[in-house]
């Protein structure tokens, strides 16, 4: 019974969050101050972490593939089908969910703790709107993070794989180019608009409706993590089951 109250306390924010909007001139600012420090803050992390493991994906290829009848070009094709339809998507929203996640619910939680959303509350503003709608709409340009991600993780393994001497340049090109289909990559953007819906909303909810003090918050915090990415999770299988199966 409480799963299924917390999951109708989740479908009650979303529907105040669309209600009673902020000043549109206030609300402008909001968005960029959570472009900021969602979005521009995550790219530094997010290049370090795609990159690098990119260049894993395509040594790990190489190292399983040593038998000369498998052609050279399958360590490319093997690092854009991972990074494109897997790591990127998935497992970089995954580690969002760490770093976004806590940082929502933490930062809403503390102004529930400090009575600031009741103060919010008797000026006459809909807290959900002011708090929650900003960041949804700052997750839009989460795209642009995933796709970077992308680049990233491909030019990585590519670096490993030349300059590590495991495939040359022409043979790891050639494994990009390999069997690509368009959709693959509009499959990982609608999971990828899902899951920022995600990141913006569950973080918000665990904040917004925690109760007690400090302590809490860091409760709160985990709980965010834990129920953002087993919903990243499930829903990356439900849209792979509809849209690749």
């Amino acid at each position: 019974m409480k799963y299924i109250a917390d999951i109708g306390s989740y479908f009650l924010m979303l529907k105040n969050v669309f209600t009673r909007p902020t000043k549109g001139s206030v609300l402008r600012d909001l968005i960029l101050k959570e472009i900021d420090e969602l979005v521009l803050n995550s790219l530094g992390i997010v290049a370090f972490i795609s990159f690098f493991v990119g260049g894993v994906v395509a040594i790990q290829t190489a190292l399983n593939i040593d038998n000369p009848l498998i052609p050279g070009y399958l360590v490319g094709y093997a690092t854009r089908q991972s990074v494109v339809l897997e790591f990127a998507p998935t497992f970089i929203s995954i580690i969002m969910a760490g770093k976004m996640g806590s940082f929502i619910t933490s930062s809403i939680g503390s102004m529930r703790v400090t009575e600031q959303i009741d103060a919010l509350e008797v000026m006459g503003i809909n807290p959900l709107n002011y708090l929650v709608f900003p960041k949804i709409t700052a997750l839009l340009l989460y795209p642009f993070v995933i796709a970077l991600s992308m680049f990233l993780g491909i030019l990585g393994g590519w670096v490993a794989a030349v300059y590590g001497g495991f495939s040359s340049s022409a043979d790891f090109i050639q494994g990009l180019q390999e069997d690509f289909t368009p959709f693959h990559v509009v499959y990982a953007f609608i999971k990828t608009f899902v899951f920022a819906f995600i990141l913006a909303t569950v973080p918000s909810w665990q904040g917004f409706y925690m109760k007690g003090g400090a302590l809490e918050v860091g409760k709160a915090s985990t709980n965010s993590f834990v129920w953002t990415s087993v919903l990243i999770i499930l829903t990356n299988y439900i849209i792979t089951s509809l849209l690749l199966s």
